[in-house]
């Protein structure tokens, strides 16, 4: 009998797709993950369903939208009833484990989560808020007792060494272990992102993507250490993979990496994340080992709700009928396959709105007069945001107001309509955006464009 492969999910925290050398970036900051990223799979355009951390974290544990399980907020638990990632492995007869930040049960910003409130994971050693019981150089988590653990170095060291102390103890597999940083992730009691020490001037004053360059926003005061933060988790990943070298399971094990969300420095709102634009949304998502090996690059729109069940289908474990996403590996090694052109993303807290994105467009509705904090969804939007990301990548150019663009906003509209009532949502009325540039002698009307 064929040996199941073992999973590890490298999951980060509010990292954006170009820090990563594939995406443009001159330092040198990820050359593991794009080494992974050439052997393995490279998802080229990986979007998150949820910008901000409950929410993304409940979709990918259950593989369901956040507004279908309720958990559309931070402070939301993972419903107990519902069947996770960890049951589905579980039920295949995988040890499971869960290592680092966890943000999915009710209230506690500190102290352990309770064992039903833990997604069915077997192992334990994970904080619900890790940026509330850790700093950089403290990294304060819970056993499966709920006893205190305080592990030595800095944290993104710390939760690695627990890992390959994992995957050391559990080498007869199969095993399935999320192992969950909070790194790039700001720390919240001083907005600062803390890097290695040996890494903190290391990349100041270097280059800036453009949309920074731009809007500045708090870049200029929180990148160095950000990009430092990133080369950490980057030489952690490697530790990771010389470990499964070393015992003899690099090709018996599927790794992913990828993160919750992106971060785009207080310029599109005041904070970091919960907004439409690429700099909230989009990740760096690559896979090795099993099928993914040599699996070379997609290109089609990948949400961060189709990974559950691609790495359930890729271990051959049924997946849940609960599961919204769908499983990508159809589209392995450059196959063509009946896939959504488009990436639906949900956006709470800062505002209630919805987006789409495809390779060409991105576009955006909101409820202006909603409170994102207290209400899910709306039965009534308006057009607030549309970029042609052909021409515009880093989405500096809102052309929702231009009358050349409002066939492309009728047709976007309609498809947007159709993949809220997919996800579970009624179907909205949505205003069109009030037109304050005319047309001049052009406009953009061919279908082929949309």
């Amino acid at each position: 009998m064929a040996r199941l492969p073992n999973v590890i999910v490298f999951f980060t925290d509010q990292q954006r797709w170009d820090v990563s050398g594939l995406h443009g970036c001159p330092l040198d900051l990820m050359p593991v993950f794009d080494r992974m990223a050439h052997a393995g799979t490279h998802i080229e355009h990986s979007i998150t369903c949820q910008p901000v951390c409950g929410p993304a974290r409940a979709a990918f544990q259950s593989g369901q939208y956040p507004t279908k399980i309720g958990c559309w907020k931070n402070g939301i638990p993972l419903p107990r009833e519902i069947p996770t990632l960890a049951g589905s492995f579980a039920g295949a007869g995988y040890r499971t484990g869960y290592i680092g930040k966890w943000h999915l049960a009710e209230g506690a910003l500190e102290g352990p989560v309770p064992k039903e409130e833990r997604g069915g994971y077997e192992y334990w050693l994970a904080s619900n808020l890790l940026e509330f019981t850790s700093d950089a150089y403290s990294c304060v988590v819970y056993d499966g007792e709920g006893r205190e653990v305080r592990l030595p170095g800095y944290r993104v060291d710390a939760l690695t060494d627990a890992a390959i102390r994992f995957v050391q103890e559990s080498a007869e597999g199969p095993f399935f272990l999320f192992l969950s940083f909070l790194e790039p992730h700001h720390q919240n009691h001083r907005d600062d992102y803390p890097a290695p020490e040996a890494l903190t001037s290391a990349y100041v004053g270097r280059w800036m993507p453009p949309d920074l360059e731009e809007l500045r926003g708090s870049a200029a005061r929180h990148l160095a250490g950000y990009f430092g933060m990133v080369k950490r988790l980057d030489e952690a990943l490697g530790r990771v993979r010389d470990a499964l070298i070393s015992l003899g399971l690099l090709e018996d094990t599927i790794v992913l990496f990828t993160s919750d969300h992106a971060c785009h420095f207080k310029t599109r709102n005041s904070e970091y994340k919960r907004a439409c634009e690429d700099d909230a949304v989009r990740v760096p998502t690559a896979l090795y080992g099993g099928p993914f090996t040599g699996g070379g690059r997609i290109t089609k729109m990948v949400s961060l709700i189709d990974l559950p069940p691609s790495l359930l289908d890729a271990c051959g474990v049924k997946v849940p009928e609960e599961m919204q996403g769908r499983s990508f590996l159809p589209l392995l090694g450059g196959r063509a396959a009946d896939w959504p052109e488009e990436a639906f993303i949900q956006i709470s807290e800062s505002q209630v709105g919805r987006a789409i994105r495809t390779l060409r467009w991105k576009y955006a509705v909101v409820d202006p007069d909603a409170d994102g904090c207290a209400v899910a969804g709306s039965e009534r939007y308006v057009e607030c945001f549309l970029y042609d990301l052909m021409s515009d990548p880093y989405e500096l150019n809102n052309l929702v107001h231009h009358e050349s663009h409002a066939r492309v906003r009728e047709k976007l509209r309609a498809r947007l309509i159709e993949r809220m009532v997919e996800a579970g949502e009624a179907a909205p009325a949505i205003e069109p955006a009030e037109v304050r540039v005319p047309t001049g002698q052009w406009r953009v009307d061919d279908p082929e464009m949309v």
